[in-house]
């Protein structure tokens, strides 16, 4: 935790002479996107594996057909074409799990009062009149148009932006491929997707405000890494 405390202030510090008392906050969308940039290999890997996916369609429907009457058989078939064609019809998720880590070490470092022996100081910084390790709870007892509860407002805006997006582009996607019955618990994630855009705004809302920020710049990066690699 100390290290990447320190990585963080050491980014702080480059960003000072620009964002000045906001330089915190704009380390921690630094940090985000550089993550976002490490695991762009990976994006543009799942996107290849959704254009093969699409491609596997036509002979997916006709395993349909002629195991109808075998869900078994017609899941095994299903499997091995994946195989055969090397795709997984997981292969999409790693970039978002392998963000996971960095999203608990900032919400782990802004819920802390110490990092090792001392003070946790990047408690005390604020983004603009919102500390950092504020919730929108807090930010909610200066009035809907304090200071603090602005710039959660603004998050929200972004968040739903981006989510209204992700949804019509998920439902689309949905509607021109159909999930195969073949493969293993994809009929129920391909119907429940769609929707979980949305909960990017429950996580800003209950989320230490870096937390929230790291949530907000990564999606918000998804939207448009997608809308490149489609």
């Amino acid at each position: 935790m100390s290290v990447f405390a320190h990585l963080v202030e050491q980014l702080a510090g480059l960003l000072q002479p620009f964002f000045h008392a906001s330089a915190t906050a704009a380390a921690i969308v630094l940090f985000t996107a550089l993550v976002r940039l490490a695991t762009h290999p990976l994006a543009r890997a799942a996107a290849r594996g959704q254009r093969a996916r699409t491609a596997l369609q036509p002979r997916i429907t006709e395993l349909r057909a002629k195991h109808a009457r075998d869900p078994e058989r017609l899941q095994r078939a299903v499997l091995e074409l994946h195989t055969e064609a090397k795709v997984s019809p997981f292969s999409g998720l790693l970039p978002g799990l392998l963000q996971l880590p960095a999203f608990f070490l900032l919400y782990h470092l802004f819920s802390n009062a110490t990092i090792g022996d001392g003070p946790n100081t990047l408690l005390d910084h604020d983004l603009l009149a919102a500390p950092l390790a504020g919730h929108w709870a807090d930010a909610l007892g200066g009035g809907i148009f304090g200071g603090a509860d602005l710039v959660y407002l603004a998050l929200f805006a972004v968040v739903a932006a981006v989510a209204g997006v992700n949804f019509r582009r998920t439902r689309r996607a949905a509607a021109e491929n159909p999930v195969p019955a073949g493969v293993p618990g994809q009929a129920a994630v391909g119907k429940v997707a769609p929707f979980l855009s949305f909960l990017t705004l429950v996580t800003v809302a209950v989320v230490p405000l870096a937390a929230a920020l790291y949530v907000v710049t990564s999606t918000t990066w998804s939207a448009v890494e997608r809308a490149m690699l489609s």
